[in-house]
């Protein structure tokens, strides 16, 4: 039932300031969830409210890189049924252009924080819950040019979310991972707009889907609403690919 999906749930969601993470916190609550919305950006949570009058939403500033926070957060939750770990960091790049630096930030955004998040929170997932990893297609899916930090840590993820799915059947919690193609989001018109031509890499990000167009945010949000809710009962384990064509 329309509005019913998720009633009596209650959802955890990083990067829920804007993007994927924003548009599955909306369409989680919208389905009837309590909605714990995170991000490190508290000036882009406080227009979630805005945009979805009467649901029960409640945001926290949760830096993901942060162990005392994402600590100090599982204090406050007694209980969740759905992890989303959205939170993630690209860089542009191929390995001689991958500093120390680098590779550690994209590693502590891309895979440290799944990994504090989820020994943080799986002791309050309720038995026949669901946690949603964010990985992509660019990962051990496929090799993409110049994501070398991006794909070898989001290649990681679906090795965390198989290890976890394995260990926590017992529960009957489900832990799947989501591998889009190129999405529009704000962090995307970021990275175009940082290289060298912003119109030849946005025809270049195009062309590389075989649908001929970009992914949207609320397109990637309700394949999280579906692993988030009973619907996908019998799923887990798994990698579920949603990139236009982009892998075939």
């Amino acid at each position: 039932m329309e509005g019913q999906r998720l009633r009596g749930k209650v959802a955890l969601v990083t990067a829920a300031g804007q993007g994927i993470g924003r548009q599955s916190a909306l369409q989680m609550a919208k389905q009837g969830a309590i909605v714990w919305a995170t991000d490190i950006r508290l000036d882009l949570l406080s227009t979630l409210a805005a945009e979805g009058p009467g649901l029960d939403i409640r945001v926290r500033k949760v830096d993901i890189t942060n162990k005392e926070d994402i600590t100090a957060l599982a204090a406050e939750i007694n209980t969740i049924h759905i992890l989303f770990n959205c939170a993630g960091y690209v860089h542009q790049g191929s390995i001689m252009e991958c500093s120390d630096e680098i590779f550690e930030r994209s590693y502590q955004i891309n895979v440290r924080s799944m990994f504090w998040m989820c020994k943080a929170f799986i002791p309050k997932i309720a038995d026949g819950g669901s946690i949603i990893n964010m990985s992509s297609v660019a990962s051990s899916i496929k090799g993409a040019p110049n994501r070398f930090a991006y794909g070898t840590t989001k290649a990681a993820v679906i090795g965390l979310t198989k290890s976890l799915a394995a260990d926590l059947i017992g529960r009957r919690i489900r832990v799947n991972a989501i591998c889009p193609g190129t999405v529009h989001t704000p962090s995307w018109e970021d990275r175009v707009n940082d290289s060298q031509d912003p119109e030849q890499a946005k025809k270049d990000f195009i062309a590389r889907q075989k649908l001929g167009r970009l992914g949207t945010p609320v397109e990637i949000a309700h394949l999280v609403l579906y692993l988030a809710s009973d619907e996908s009962a019998y799923t887990t384990g798994a990698v579920e690919v949603i990139d236009g064509g982009w892998s075939i």
